[in-house]
């Protein structure tokens, strides 16, 4: 990570900062360059995220002290759950409104930061109206640009996507939270999904939208939704199927290279210190200046400071999921003709009944631990971010692994 710099000035001070937060998360220099994981498995994955995860829970601390214990409610204890009594209902989250601050709050709780997604977003509530309480959250957003396991999934050419990109979102945050996880709540939420109720949403939010870069006017369908485990291979996601139905397939890897080892703090940072040299890209972060201007800003510093960029490559290869809404979706982004054949979707109280029978209350039979959970370790999940009770979930947007 060599470059010149003079010893006091502030590129050496970055240089510095930047070898100090890699050393800290566990990094290890290899002989190419690039990082060295400091081991495997989720743990590891859980520590390399401890920079962001503590910056969004004091980003949020002020919220949290106004709404924390209000909102808590709203969560269940084990011990008023009956499985055979759920029933998920999807409820579409609108900006400053109490759904908004549950949502805020669930994904607080997550092992893996959640960012706010950009371009068009779904953002849900997943209700469990057999108990009134929040049984998971959902939200759907613009995918990445550069992805080569979905494009050669589709057989994409690089026009292909262009064009048809707008038929795709990428669930960036999926899961459930406590009790419900415990019955793997995760799986239920996953498969509502690929439901007519979102379909249908999207249809009605963003049929007629506008390509944000083309600024062409695209009558759009959502034919696929894409997803990535934050923890390498999925166990949720995996042999995801109800009656005949798979709701999602695995269709390979990321490369284990991105950014979402930068804090937020660090690449304030490295922006300022573009921006005082006087660097276009500091301030460049609308669409259609480029496809992932944090990464290119990141690229660019590092550059600047003379940090060989290979040590954005992180090393954790996370799975890739794929979810076709219609039957004949793969044959329409190929070749961009057809009218999407939805007949095989099931609405959102279809898929709970199936997903209630399926998974939750067998598993409630041979796992009663979910009894004992207490909505009040909620505030602990959230503050003090322990695990063994962590919701399965999804988070790619703390870092790019495009490729």
């Amino acid at each position: 990570m060599g470059g010149v710099a003079h010893p006091f000035g502030p590129d050496a001070n970055l240089k510095r900062k930047i070898r100090r937060h890699f050393t800290a998360l566990g990094f290890k220099k290899a002989q190419d360059g690039t990082l060295a994981l400091p081991g495997a498995g989720k743990d590891v994955v859980r520590q390399l995220h401890s920079g962001q995860r503590n910056e969004k829970v004091e980003s949020n601390k002020k919220f949290l002290d106004r709404n924390l214990e209000k909102l808590t409610k709203h969560f269940a204890n084990g011990n008023e759950i009956d499985p055979s009594r759920i029933s998920l209902s999807l409820r579409l989250v609108e900006s400053d409104t109490l759904d908004s601050d549950l949502f805020r709050l669930a994904t607080l709780t997550w092992s893996v930061p959640v960012s706010s997604g950009f371009g068009r977003r779904l953002r849900y509530l997943v209700w469990d109206d057999g108990h009134d309480r929040l049984a998971g959250v959902i939200a759907l957003g613009d995918p990445v640009f550069n992805l080569s396991v979905r494009d050669n999934e589709i057989g994409w050419t690089a026009g292909d996507r262009s064009s048809r990109l707008v038929n795709l979102l990428d669930a960036y945050v999926l899961g459930s939270v406590p009790p419900y996880n415990f019955l793997l709540g995760g799986k239920a939420v996953a498969c509502l999904v690929r439901s007519r109720d979102i379909f249908e949403d999207f249809q009605r939010k963003y049929g007629g939208t506008v390509g944000i870069i083309s600024k062409k006017s695209k009558k759009a369908n959502l034919l696929v939704v894409t997803t990535t485990s934050s923890m390498g291979k999925s166990s949720v996601y995996n042999r995801l199927k109800l009656v005949d139905t798979q709701y999602f397939t695995p269709i390979g890897y990321t490369i284990g290279w991105g950014h979402f080892h930068i804090t937020d703090a660090l690449f304030d940072e490295m922006r300022e210190y573009l921006r005082v040299s006087g660097h276009p890209y500091a301030d460049r972060h609308q669409f259609g200046q480029g496809p992932n201007w944090r990464l290119r800003t990141i690229r660019a510093a590092l550059g600047a400071l003379g940090i060989n960029e290979s040590v954005l490559k992180h090393g954790i290869q996370r799975e890739v999921f794929m979810s076709t809404l219609a039957l004949n979706s793969i044959d329409i982004l190929k070749t961009g003709i057809g009218k999407p054949d939805i007949t095989g979707l099931l609405p959102v109280s279809e898929i709970s009944d199936l997903a209630r029978l399926r998974w939750m209350e067998p598993r409630a039979e041979r796992m009663p631990a979910y009894k004992t959970w207490d909505r009040a370790n909620i505030s602990r999940l959230v503050l003090d971010g322990f695990v063994g009770t962590v919701p399965a979930s999804v988070s790619l947007r703390t870092g790019s692994d495009a490729q």
